[in-house]
């Protein structure tokens, strides 16, 4: 019985080869479905964002008392949105180097340098140094001593010739760890009224900032979110592991180093402009992870800040015209971001 073969032009055209597809989604649903979640979270953002400027206004709309008040929330709304910029993409990028969707820069001690700063002014000069350390000048001293920090772990660490990023992680838990017990000391020693004004200092809140801090704040966030964001393709090979970031061609040293920095100067502009934050950009770069759906930074950056604007204004939104207590929203969101991180930890059972 004669049988009969295909040749390999007629085998190819009755059975066509599956469609290769390079993007950063892997079918068009996902794709779709990420641009319907960011034109939710743009909604949203709007949404309580014009809530938080125009809502409960005591004054009649259109004129100048209701502007004024405007304005005034509008500097609180435009904080948020550097925050959470600087949450965002401080998170993910610092998560992607370290290769770890758990660890945070607060890790390598920044809002424990923080609060030391803000209680060694106290304990040296009680509350009138505390009041004098304010302005422009005193947030330059504050970024530039947790940018120094940050500087001299990654000089000293990753640069040697010995270089080893989980040391480095250490050494930064073990330096926070020690100035989070010196101001405990130092608080021990305080009166009662000194340590209730320092207590107000030592909660992230907006009203922390001051518009005076923008010429100064502004420039380190675009130069630093805009380092993080052209060097997405970079942390999406970086996110492969560094045996993989290496054979493809990346300088894994200096890339990381540039990248930690970048991180470094977003998390400390933001730890000086409201005060520490500590949970918010764990919860912001987990829902992102989630909500983006895809390896790609360049995606991953924006969802994340929007979801971090998106949890700032709703937060402060519902505690200060639902429940009337703005006091305490910083304290929810650490509550909600803890809770969160210990889900992660028990689901995943590992750091």
């Amino acid at each position: 019985m004669a049988t009969t073969t295909l040749s390999p032009a007629t085998s190819d055209v009755e059975r066509p080869r599956p469609e290769r597809r390079a993007s950063a989604f892997s079918t068009a649903r996902a794709q779709r479905r990420y641009w319907v979640t960011v034109a939710v979270l743009v909604g949203l953002a709007a949404l309580f964002g014009f809530g938080l400027i125009a809502w409960a206004n005591p004054m009649p709309f259109g004129t100048s008392g209701f502007w004024l008040i405007a304005q005034h929330r509008g500097v609180a709304v435009f904080v948020m949105a550097l925050v959470a910029i600087c949450q965002a993409l401080a998170t993910v990028a610092f998560q992607t180097v370290t290769n770890n969707r758990i660890l945070t820069p607060s890790i390598m001690g920044f809002e424990s340098l923080y609060r030391a700063i803000q209680t060694t002014s106290v304990y040296l000069f009680g509350l009138a140094g505390l009041i004098s350390f304010t302005g422009v000048t005193a947030f330059i001293v504050q970024v530039g001593a947790m940018m120094g920090l940050a500087c001299a772990l990654y000089g000293w660490l990753l640069s040697g010739r010995y270089a080893n990023l989980q040391v480095m992680l250490l050494i930064g838990i073990v330096i926070g760890g020690g100035l989070g017990s010196v101001s405990s000391f130092m608080q021990r020693l305080l009166t009662p009224s000194e340590f209730d004004v320092l207590a107000a200092r030592m909660f992230g809140s907006v009203s922390n900032a001051n518009a005076a801090y923008f010429p100064v704040a502004i420039p380190l966030i675009v130069v630093a979110g805009g380092v993080l964001w052209f060097m997405s393709r970079s942390l999406n090979t970086l996110s492969l592991g560094r045996d993989a970031a290496v054979n493809l061609g990346v300088n894994h040293r200096r890339t990381t180093i540039i990248v930690l920095v970048a991180a470094s100067a977003l998390i400390a502009t933001s730890t000086a402009l409201v005060g520490p934050l500590t949970f918010l950009g764990f919860l912001v770069a987990t829902l992102a992870y989630q909500f983006a759906d895809t390896f790609d930074h360049r995606y991953i950056f924006p969802v994340a800040a929007l979801v971090g604007f998106v949890v700032l204004s709703a937060a402060y939104f519902i505690m200060n015209f639902i429940f009337y207590g703005s006091g305490v929203v910083s304290i929810i969101i650490e509550l909600v971001g803890g809770t969160v991180f210990l889900i992660v930890i028990l689901k995943k059972g590992r750091l």
